[in-house]
């Protein structure tokens, strides 16, 4: 019987392969062979095919089985990795080079087997309708994502002294994350309350003089691949934080990219995510606008329309650092843009540091004050 996941192995030697973000090959860390995106595509191309119809027989037989059937399996997984209620969530699949049980997320199309190390892929996830449209690869390796977060720590007046000594990173994980990314035009008519002060002195007199305008402006815009992440499980501030991409590196999706990172497959529709996107068409549409109005010397809206229109929708997967780090029985969660090498995340304060700053602030102000206020009672 066909396994529904392919190994992806050195064809020399049978080691794990692993797509290096240096040299954008995949590489064997064992013979130290290389092989081009295209070769590895082309030599997988029939077992991708086979797991992805054995992945799909295997649903088909899940989905006839009787309710007492999907029941003991449930119960299997559960009793086997201890998920309990997230045991609905999980897939079994067998490893075909050590033949070991991979507990994965139903959402899960890129993983490592951890008993042979082997790298896996589930075509089944990524093929057919859910076959992304292009993928960036990455382009930071893990060394270069721990040393990012270490220059991050730098310059951090507020950030406690132990806590760039002393946490651990816990976890490191490359993933792929999968991304709608959105085509649309907007049609913005927007107005504006504007005015125009001029001074001038004439004698011992200042005279202003106020001009007040009813401003309009109107275009159409257009917007491309506004993304939007699509997986549940990722922190949408994060991944919006990390943008902007470079899509000119966008290519055609290939799994012969994945070998070496997690990878997931959407949980979140295009139309779950549309608002999302939308809503940052509408905010920029409006932005364009006003910064057509100048020569004023204040500019407020008074009255906006933004129409969108919808157009192309595309499936990408993203390169993603997640870096999670433990201190003083705190998590703390960093993401990093994978091509890009855009780093944020969120940083304890030192009560003590804040008020040290706080004081090297405020009290040379006060006696700033304080001396404005004596001379300007003896004056």
């Amino acid at each position: 019987m066909a396994s529904q996941i392919t190994n992806v192995k050195c064809p020399a030697c049978t080691g794990p392969l692993r797509y290096s973000t240096e040299t954008q090959r995949l590489e064997c860390d064992y013979c130290g062979s290389s092989y081009s995106v295209k070769e590895i595509e082309a030599l997988y191309a029939g077992q991708n095919a086979q797991a992805q119809a054995a992945l799909e027989d295997a649903i088909a037989a899940a989905e006839s089985a009787s309710s007492e059937e999907a029941a003991e399996q449930q119960e299997y997984i559960a009793s086997c990795a201890e998920w309990g209620e997230d045991a609905d969530k999980l897939r079994v699949y067998n490893c075909p080079s050590c033949g070991a049980q991979l507990f994965c997320e139903e959402t899960t199309a890129a993983t490592s087997c951890p008993y042979c190390g082997n790298n896996t892929i589930i075509p089944g996830q990524v093929s057919g309708m859910l076959k992304p449209d292009y993928v960036i690869p990455f382009k930071y390796s893990k060394d270069a994502a721990v040393d990012a977060l270490k220059r991050y720590y730098r310059g951090k007046k507020l950030l406690p002294k132990a806590f760039a000594e002393q946490n651990h990173i816990e976890e490191i994980k490359g993933i792929y994350v999968p991304f709608w990314l959105y085509d649309v035009e907007a049609d913005a008519d927007v107005s504006f309350n504007t005015t125009r002060v001029n001074s001038s002195v004439r004698g011992n007199e200042r005279i202003t003089v106020t001009e007040y305008f009813r401003v309009r402006r109107a275009g159409t815009l257009d917007f491309d691949l506004i993304p939007a992440d699509a997986s549940d499980k990722m922190p949408d501030a994060h991944m919006d934080a990390i943008e902007p991409y470079d899509y000119s590196e966008m290519v055609p999706f290939s799994t012969a990219y994945l070998p070496g990172f997690l990878a997931d497959k959407y949980d979140m529709s295009e139309e779950a995510c549309r608002e999302r996107a939308e809503k940052r068409a509408v905010n920029s549409a409006l932005n364009a606008m006003e910064q057509d109005v100048s020569g004023y010397s204040t500019c407020s809206v008074s009255g906006q329309r933004v129409n969108i229109r919808r157009k192309k929708v595309h499936y990408a997967l993203l390169p993603v650092w997640l870096l999670a780090t433990k201190w003083n029985n705190g998590s703390y969660l960093f993401a990093m843009n994978g091509q890009t090498g855009k780093l944020i995340g969120d940083l304890p304060v030192s009560r003590g540091r804040y008020w040290a700053w706080f004081a090297g602030i405020s009290l040379p102000l006060m006696a700033v004050l304080a001396a404005l206020m004596y001379f300007g009672g003896l004056l």
